[in-house]
């Protein structure tokens, strides 16, 4: 849901990823290694290759403490053919965004969460036709009543795009629902709440409530109730497919505790 009524830090957000996406347009570096494999380092596991540790675009080492997401590294850097391509590695990709930007921006990373929370795509009802109306009330009311239930977070709802605000109360309970996770399952939050447009489906997918599917689904009424009404534009599947990837590896890095 995104446009001239967003907040200005979802607008801020969304040119980040539009420079990002035109970074993406360079050449892509050709594949240098034959093996790739994990070692354990501690309470890490290092991703090596040739038996060289990976290195982030900050030069950092590229470390995880859960051994499931390495092993997932390990498939991601292995399955590159003749060239590395960034796009297939959505999981790379957030490691080295939690390890090079949020451990050094933990604060402000999960204020963006709240921020979203304080807009959340879920609050923001169609007023007609009867059957959007209805497909949101379905997928988007059982959630937001669990954050009732189970953070006493009491969300206002609005009609169409005119901003509602959010009691403080409510926010500071989405902010104690985030608690102090590591770097990593904070950029996966962030991800996920961004990628929907929604703090509430990214908190429900991380305790559970949720699966991503059924979370990705919920964020996209809307674009799937057009779709049944215009069809499906070919350029914007392959960019809600690219989100889906990114959405998977998120839910991956949280599944992984």
């Amino acid at each position: 849901m995104n446009g001239i009524f967003d907040p200005p830090e979802r607008q801020e957000r969304n040119e980040r990823r539009d420079i990002a996406r035109e970074n993406d347009k360079r050449p892509l570096p050709k594949r240098f290694y034959s093996a790739v494999d994990y070692a354990a380092d501690g309470d890490q596991f290092l991703i090596r290759l040739d038996g060289k540790p990976v290195r982030t675009p900050a030069k950092n080492r590229l470390a995880v403490t859960s051994e499931a997401v390495a092993a997932t590294l390990v498939a991601e850097w292995a399955a590159q053919k003749d060239v590395i391509e960034p796009s297939t590695m959505p999981v790379t990709r957030l490691v080295n965004s939690a390890i090079d930007g949020v451990v050094s921006n933990f604060a402000a990373v999960k204020a963006e969460i709240v921020r979203y929370a304080g807009s959340d795509l879920l609050c923001y009802r169609a007023d007609k036709p009867e059957r959007l109306v209805r497909w949101q009330d379905e997928l988007w009311s059982p959630p937001i009543a669990w954050m009732r239930e189970r953070f006493d977070a009491r969300f206002l709802l609005a009609e169409g795009v005119i901003h509602v605000e959010q009691f403080p109360e409510t926010l500071e309970a989405v902010d104690a629902a985030i608690g102090e996770p590591d770097a990593l399952r904070l950029a996966a939050l962030n991800t996920i709440t961004v990628l929907t447009g929604s703090a509430i489906l990214a908190l429900a997918v991380a305790y559970g409530r949720l699966s991503a599917e059924e979370a990705w689904t919920a964020a996209h009424v809307d674009e799937d109730f057009e779709i049944e009404l215009w069809g499906e534009d070919a350029e914007a599947t392959a960019r809600r497919d690219a989100r889906w990837r990114e959405m998977q590896a998120a839910a991956l890095v949280l599944a992984a505790g």
